[in-house]
């Protein structure tokens, strides 16, 4: 992940912006999950209603790995200059042709776009069929956008009532990336922070 060197000014237009969203319906079917999920489109469209006028925007673009696996990447902006590129998230088409891997790109987009702006968007990851792992139910369920939002939520919360940067508290949690956490871990990490607020 690059950024520039504060994101001060970033960090709270995105505070803000979070205060102020309104979760998109989950109005898209995903018959193989037989369950229903935010389309891309609507993603957007919640952000886009609320970040301009936090001075947010953002822009995504597709590449491949040495591997041929199809990525996106995502660089989150603000109108002071300061920006936050994430790093490329690979997966690998169920189909090699141009509309399987189109298919993987509009869901990578908006999964990140979820994941950085703290949108729910799935009751399933119906990203699976996309990637080829919809047989691996020993899978490790990632984190959901809920608790993403959570664990930046408590840990800002943390962070303003012990008079400890945010940096800090990820660092005590030993939070890196907090897309890459699994479910159970995230859960986890929501009881600690629990228990640290509610200490006198």
């Amino acid at each position: 992940m690059k950024k520039s060197e504060s994101i001060i000014k970033l960090s709270k237009a995105l505070v803000e912006f979070q205060k102020e969203v309104k979760q998109p319906f989950k109005d898209a079917d995903n018959p193989f999950f037989k369950s229903k999920y935010v389309p891309l489109e609507a993603v957007v469209e919640a952000i886009h209603n609320i970040a301009p006028k936090h001075g947010l925007s953002f822009t995504q673009w597709a590449l491949n790995d040495d591997s041929g696996r199809v990525g996106v990447a995502t660089l989150l902006l603000h109108e002071s200059g300061e920006f936050i590129e994430y790093d490329p998230v690979f997966m690998t088409a169920e189909k090699q042709t141009p509309q399987g891997a189109g298919a993987l790109i509009t869901y990578l987009k908006r999964y990140t776009l979820s994941a950085i702006f703290g949108i729910t968007s799935d009751q399933d990851d119906d990203g699976n069929q996309a990637s080829g792992n919809s047989s691996n139910t020993n899978a490790p369920k990632p984190i959901s956008q809920k608790q993403v939002g959570l664990i930046k939520v408590k840990s800002k919360e943390f962070a303003q009532a012990r008079e400890r940067t945010e940096k800090e508290v990820y660092e005590a949690l030993n939070i890196t990336d907090i897309t890459q956490l699994t479910s159970d871990q995230a859960s986890g990490i929501i009881k600690k922070l629990d228990t640290w607020l509610n200490a006198k």
